[in-house]
């Protein structure tokens, strides 16, 4: 089964297939039983290499020093990483392509062309306690001498443990602008920047998704990206991009579930035949290739919707639909192979346990699927099938 690919993605894929067996998926069980973390030596050759293969330059304009690959080259990168599980291929950080669109020359020196580099780390603080169907943003930025006073409480902060800035998305309070949604990047430890707690998650990743609270920490008015109330516009082109590539990695993780879920029906004798050959195995091994196909044509054709320049408002909906489907789909895919692999499956020194908890929260963040659902069929009923 595959996609047909030209040879430029094919390239990618193989690369990225390479660094995810050979560098990452051997340190998983390590990672796994050590609360995520990996040896110091060992995380930063995976950051170096990730670097060096160009993954953390893949959305940077060639015009940056980027490789501005196309999407359906992005996705296929992502996809091999997605093979992987206790987040890490989250070893480097990425510059997207509307940081570019967004940032100041300043900015992009100081902020967004060190992440390509692997220099710096960010964390995306959006998400505060009340968010779900409904955007609810009520940290707040007040016009103070030289920039803003930020204060709020954010929630699900990914990677700020390891991150030194934020890029937080906050209220306008005063100003020309009040009441519209802006984007700062926020420079990590500060005056005013607490860590509220730090909760567990099913996951075993050592990025974690902390409490942060802000209390009049100040921003200078050279770090807001973009004008006043451009914050919502810039956040929903790094949600279409995100959910694309949680698509991808869904992807990439159902494939290699089915895979290791049929060696072992292969190979595993039931009252003196292989477990492959019941046909309730076949059913749910049958189920999950269909659902996997169905997936990857989706995600893939929502890549090259991007490259062909689509309709933004149409890819903002094909990056739904992928993401709706993709994820869904794992998910039943990660039970049917752990059911399919039994007592072996349930433990965490095997993949398909690891993948049933990490693969539930795509279903969740980044806009869970009955948001999806929702921008999905809003989307038809203002436009109709043919303008999806």
């Amino acid at each position: 089964m595959d996609i047909a690919l030209d040879a430029t993605a094919r390239e990618w894929r193989e690369r990225a297939f390479r660094f995810a067996t050979e560098e990452l998926i051997p340190h998983e069980v390590e990672a796994e039983l050590n609360r995520g973390r990996l040896p110091p030596e060992i995380g930063q050759r995976h950051r170096k290499l990730a670097v060096e293969l160009g993954f953390s330059a893949m959305d940077v304009p060639r015009s940056r020093g980027g490789l501005e690959l196309r999407m359906v080259d992005q996705v296929a990168v992502w996809e091999q990483l997605g093979r992987v599980t206790n987040a890490l291929c989250w070893c480097f950080s990425e510059a997207q392509r509307w940081m570019f669109e967004a940032c100041t020359e300043d900015q992009i020196r100081r902020f967004i062309l060190p992440l390509a580099s692997g220099a710096r780390k960010e964390c995306y603080a959006i998400t505060e306690s009340g968010s779900g169907s409904d955007v609810v943003v009520e940290t707040v930025a007040r016009r103070v001498q030289g920039g803003y006073a930020i204060s709020g409480e954010k929630w699900y902060v990914t990677s700020a443990n390891l991150a030194d800035y934020f890029i937080l998305q906050a209220r306008l309070v005063d100003g020309p602008h009040a009441g519209s949604d802006s984007l700062f990047f926020v420079d990590k430890p500060g005056p005013g920047i607490e860590v509220v707690r730090t909760p567990a998650f099913s996951h075993t990743f050592n990025a974690h998704h902390p409490i942060c609270r802000f209390t009049e920490a100040f921003v200078p008015e050279a770090n807001r990206i973009g004008e006043e109330g451009d914050g919502m516009r810039f956040s929903h082109a790094w949600f279409r991009h995100e959910r694309l590539m949680i698509a991808a990695r869904c992807c990439g993780a159902a494939a290699r579930l089915i895979e290791e879920a049929s060696a072992f029906a292969a190979t595993r004798m039931v009252g003196g035949e292989p477990l492959a050959e019941k046909q309730m195995v076949q059913a749910m091994l049958a189920d999950s290739v269909t659902e996997l196909w169905a997936a990857r044509l989706i995600t893939f054709e929502a890549a090259e919707a991007h490259d062909r320049g689509e309709d933004l408002k149409s890819l903002h909906v094909r990056c739904s639909i992928a993401k709706l489907y993709a994820s869904e789909a794992a998910n039943r895919i990660a039970d049917r192979a752990l059911q399919i692999l039994g007592g072996r499956g349930y433990m965490r020194e095997n993949a398909a346990e690891r993948f049933f908890r990490e693969l539930r929260v795509d279903r969740i963040w980044e806009g869970a699927s009955e948001v999806q659902r929702l921008v999905i069929a809003r989307a038809l009923a203002k436009r109709g099938l043919g303008g999806l």
